[in-house]
């Protein structure tokens, strides 16, 4: 007799507002076994792991844990049964440490004091462990996503649990770091642990996989083993249709200088050193340049700076020939569009409807406010629908839909559309296929070259490998906040782009001699 599943998931249906976001689907998961969880962006996925987890409840089907049948009605139930979940959008305490953060909900305590010490210890040992390095110390609003990310992993392993479920997790990793977590989930699976992986990363499903059970638009596909299937056939049964996975594009043919940055200086929170120290760089209507970097090199502030998040410590920003160095954020969102890294954190207002985000930055100008200062809510929502089906922005009631609703893909997409339809000169798009599936970045990629072709300026900040080597006409590499190469995507290798990434190698002052020259 077969040995029973470690998890099964039987005729699970699970419904919101306007929307079946689970329709009858059935999933086994094998004990021992990387089980991956594939579908394009609002295919259900994290909706069936929520499930899973306790955070929602089915409307019908049945869960069983080795066989047995069992209820699952909040989190603590899951952890009872040894399932732990990192979720693609963190479920972290701003406020707390990462130690904090760790152990929340099964503190050690002792006489009614909390033993941190014995928790430390067992906190560094799994960091070291499985190569996940975090500052315990150190409060989550100050870290980057990646550790934070590390932080969530950390909680999980903390619980021992035998069920892992991973939610996006190389969302915000950096290739080095997507290398290390396979080879951890490999570790994890040879010690018994069963894991669910959901990823839009082909690559990945392929390179650490056994087998792929693949949804699309909340209805099962199938299950394939990994050995038996190709990248092609996945992404066919992910989106229904071929999908171009080469970035076509024409030279670049850039014109005048639209944003001029001299000596950028950006103070750290999270260390007494300077995050982003004496950056100069010029970018040009009708190319796209991409800050590429291992995270946590100063990209994030650096763009806080460019942005007006955060003040300089020193330097100039000019756009259009305009000095903005000390200009407010909106006068500055004016003049740029903005696709941010944390589209939580500063993308969306979560509990607004999707139509409000999408004016969120435009909402006082005339087309949507009268001049008695009241919004013009129809103006609005048929603005908000255009650009829904322009840009395939799907969510269970259109336009009304609260954004904290919507799958993390299509609240990416919801911002991507905004700031790309927004008059702008200069386009900064921080990680924007972050969580988007094979199809939607297929899309991303087209809206970015035909910004470029349209003779903007567009600075692209990525730590996806093939987008870095793909998408860009011309490669600024950031390391320790310095800018350390200046390279041609058509005459570089991964391997040389990595050794400036680690910062064995550079070429200072590359970019302004060329500049020079030309």
């Amino acid at each position: 007799m077969d040995a029973p599943y470690a998890i099964e998931m039987v005729n699970i249906t699970k419904r919101f507002p306007g929307i079946i976001a689970n329709d009858n689907i059935t999933l086994q998961l094998r004990k021992g076994e990387i089980h991956a969880l594939l579908g394009e962006n609002g295919a259900g996925k994290s909706t069936l792991m929520s499930v899973l987890f306790g955070l929602y409840q089915a409307e019908e089907g049945v869960i069983k844990k080795d066989g047995k049948e069992v209820k699952i009605n909040n989190p603590n139930d899951a952890n009872d049964l040894g399932i732990g979940m990192v979720h693609q959008h963190f479920k972290l305490v701003q406020c707390f440490t990462v130690l904090e953060n760790i152990i929340l909900g099964v503190e050690t305590t002792k006489g009614g004091l909390l033993q941190m010490d014995e928790a430390r210890k067992k906190v560094v040992a799994l960091s070291e462990k499985y190569g996940l390095q975090v500052d315990p110390d150190a409060v989550i609003e100050d870290i980057t996503v990646g550790m934070q990310q590390r932080t969530e992993i950390l909680k999980m392993l903390y619980r021992d649990n035998e069920i892992l479920i991973f939610d996006e997790p190389t969302a915000v990793l950096t290739p080095q770091e997507i290398e290390e977590l396979m080879q951890i989930m490999k570790n994890l699976r040879a010690e018994g642990k069963s894991i669910l992986f959901i990823s839009h990363k082909l690559n990945e499903i392929m390179a650490v996989a056994d087998r792929v059970t693949v949804l699309r638009r909340g209805k099962y596909i199938g299950t394939v083993d990994v050995k038996d299937t190709t990248k092609e056939d996945l992404s066919r049964m992910m989106v229904g249709r071929d999908v171009n996975m080469v970035v076509d594009k024409t030279p670049a043919h850039p014109g005048d200088v639209v944003l001029k940055i001299e000596n950028m200086t950006v103070a750290s929170k999270v260390h007494d050193n300077n995050a982003v120290k004496n950056v100069s760089l010029e970018v040009r209507e009708g190319e796209i340049v991409c800050i590429a970097g291992i995270d946590g090199n100063g990209q994030t502030e650096f763009v806080y700076g460019l942005t007006g998040m955060e003040p300089l410590v020193e330097g100039k920003i000019t756009l259009c020939g305009e000095d903005i160095t000390h200009d407010s954020i909106r006068k500055r969102s004016h003049m740029m569009s903005h696709i941010p890294e944390d589209r939580h954190k500063h993308g969306l207002v979560l509990d607004y409807p999707l139509d409000y985000n999408i004016v969120l930055q435009r909402y006082y100008q005339p087309d949507f406010t009268t001049g008695a200062g009241f919004l013009k809510k129809p103006d609005i929502r048929s603005y908000s629908q255009r650009l829904e089906e322009e840009y395939d922005v799907r969510s269970g009631q259109g336009s009304i839909t609260i954004a904290r609703a919507m799958s993390g893909g299509n609240q990416q997409k919801a911002i991507i559309a905004r700031e790309i339809d927004k008059e702008h000169k200069l386009l900064v798009a921080v990680q924007p296929t972050r969580g988007l599936d094979v199809g939607a970045i297929e899309g991303v990629h087209k809206n970015l070259i035909r910004e470029r072709d349209n003779g903007r300026a567009v600075l692209l900040v990525s730590l996806e490998l093939e987008e870095v080597m793909n998408v860009p006409d011309r490669i600024l590499v950031m390391y320790e906040g310095e800018i350390v190469g200046d390279l041609d995507p058509k005459k570089t290798t991964v391997e040389e782009l990595g050794l400036y990434m680690a910062g064995a190698k550079r070429n200072v002052g590359v970019d302004t001699e060329r500049k020079e020259e030309a």
